[in-house]
């Protein structure tokens, strides 16, 4: 399995490397990928109070964003045509993919991630029709989580300006662009270390499950230092391409206005 994760081969040639049938590299692989997708809640988890401090800390050095605990970025992860609803499947640039989102801070460890939308789905609408929207909406954190402008802007999810009027807001945009555009190099740095993440020849629930997989082993080497193979500098050519546009209309509220103005107006 942890070969097949690593190389993204066939799993004839994994099993003719190792001895075994293809049908045993697809039987392990899966297992395998179940268990390890069953721990993603022990090795995933957003900074707790005595961690905020330091994250915060470590997104200002990065991008002089103040109070911030995550950033939220979307990858879509490609797979084989599916044999049902194939069409759900198919996104923006006419390819099979799952629609992943992820949460991640400064050292690229992903706090928090929704693996199981087909690729037609809109980066908004995931984050909708997610535990962790109902979590924030609900349980609101000390602190803030920077998404793209594809995201609508909320009291704890703040978006950039669509257009900036003024010398601060181009201030806070470029700021803003350059904290996510820096954890937006995960995308790039997993599938590097699983290459298996740029085409899975699988049906979209085994590829859920391979992705789940991919992200717990991910936090786990991140964790304890593990080096790429070889040097890694930005995202793939792919992923910088990958922004939407808004779903819809912005339906910006007062107090989603009022949190983003006052931190132009602080530190901007």
């Amino acid at each position: 399995a942890l070969r097949f994760y690593a190389s993204g081969t066939f799993y004839q040639v994994v099993g003719d490397n190792m001895g075994v049938d293809k049908s045993t590299v697809s039987n392990v692989v899966k297992a395998v990928s179940v268990e390890l997708a069953s721990l993603v809640n022990e090795f995933l988890s957003f900074p707790k109070d005595d961690q905020m401090a330091q994250t915060k800390r470590s997104f200002f050095l990065l991008g002089n964003m103040p109070n911030t605990i995550g950033v939220i970025v979307c990858t879509h992860v490609h797979i084989q045509a599916p044999h049902e609803r194939e069409w759900q499947y198919v996104n923006r640039k006419w390819r099979h993919s799952i629609n992943v989102q992820l949460v991640a801070n400064t050292d690229l460890i992903i706090t928090n991630c929704v693996v199981k939308w087909p690729g037609s789905v809109h980066n908004a609408r995931i984050l909708r029709e997610s535990a962790l929207y109902r979590k924030l909406q609900s349980n609101r954190p000390n602190g803030i989580i920077l998404g793209a402008s594809a995201y609508p802007l909320l009291p704890c999810l703040i978006a950039p300006f669509p257009v900036a009027n003024t010398p601060q807001q181009a201030g806070f945009n470029s700021a803003h662009c350059k904290t996510r555009c820096t954890i937006e190099r995960l995308n790039g740095v997993l599938k590097r270390r699983f290459a298996c993440l740029n085409y899975l020849w699988v049906e979209p629930k085994v590829a859920c499950n391979i992705i789940l997989a991919c992200i717990v082993l991910h936090n786990i080497v991140t964790r304890r230092n593990v080096p790429l193979d070889d040097i890694y500098d930005g995202p793939e050519p792919d992923e910088l391409q990958q922004e939407q546009p808004p779903m819809f209309a912005p339906n910006e509220g007062q107090t989603e206005r009022v949190i983003r103005d006052a931190i132009v107006r602080h530190y901007f």
